[in-house]
Formats: structure tokens, C-alpha cells, sequence
């Protein structure tokens, strides 16, 4: 799966959160100072080609809807970044995290404790 640059992950946000739209819609999303029409339409033509979004043709306009499930995207960006900054090493990553982010031991008991509720109802 292929990487997506900062504005294209923005659109694709805003996809994954409204499950389809068209460009206008996008744009309503969008902070300001909104972006071009063109500048949003040239971004979706992107993230079509790269696989990412789909359309179906409604009157004389598109409405666009994601091909790849925000979960399977996260997935892979988070294992990249794991591979590229720390080894592949889940726990130094999560050390990593827990030192820059001051967690506190309830935390991260309170995360452990979700991750091994998650386990068992699998």
C-alpha cells in the first residue's frame, strides 16, 4: 500500500469520517483557509489513482468513497513507522511514547488492561 502525503491522509479523513462525498463536500470539511476546487478535485484524482477512492457518477458530478478501510491505512502506518524508527520493536515504541508523553502507571495499566479485554473477545 502505497503512502500518502499530508494533504492527501487529510482528504482521506474527511472521506473516512463522511463515507462518501462530493469535491463541495470535501471542501465544507476542510479548515480554513479552504483550498481550491481544483486543488481538492487534483488531490481525489491522486488518491484514485494510488487505489485509495472510488466514485460513482451522480447527474454531472462524482461522489467519492474510500477503497481502503481506515483501519487496514492505520495499520500499515503504524508498522512503518515502527520498522523506520524503532526497529520493528513494538515495545520500544511504546517506551518511546510512554517517556515523551509522561504517562502514568494508572494509564498505562488502564491501556493494558483494554488490550487484554480485546484479546480475550477474540
Amino acid at each position: 500500500m502505497k503512502q500518502l502525503t499530508k494533504a492527501e491522509e487529510d482528504i482521506m479523513q474527511i472521506l473516512w469520517d463522511l463515507e462518501e462525498a462530493n469535491v463541495a463536500s470535501i471542501i465544507e470539511q476542510l479548515p480554513e483557509p479552504k483550498p481550491a476546487y481544483n486543488t481538492v478535485s487534483t488531490i481525489v484524482r491522486i488518491l484514485e489513482s494510488k487505489d485509495f477512492v472510488d466514485y460513482r457518477k451522480e447527474g454531472r458530478g462524482h461522489i467519492y468513497f474510500p477503497k481502503v478501510k481506515k483501519t487496514e491505512y492505520s495499520n500499515q502506518s503504524l508498522n512503518k513507522l515502527m520498522d523506520g524508527y524503532f526497529q520493528g520493536s513494538f515495545k520500544s515504541m511504546v517506551s518511546f511514547f510512554m517517556k515523551k508523553n509522561d504517562i502514568s502507571i494508572q494509564e498505562m495499566e488502564a491501556i493494558m488492561n483494554e488490550i487484554n479485554s480485546e484479546k480475550t473477545e477474540k
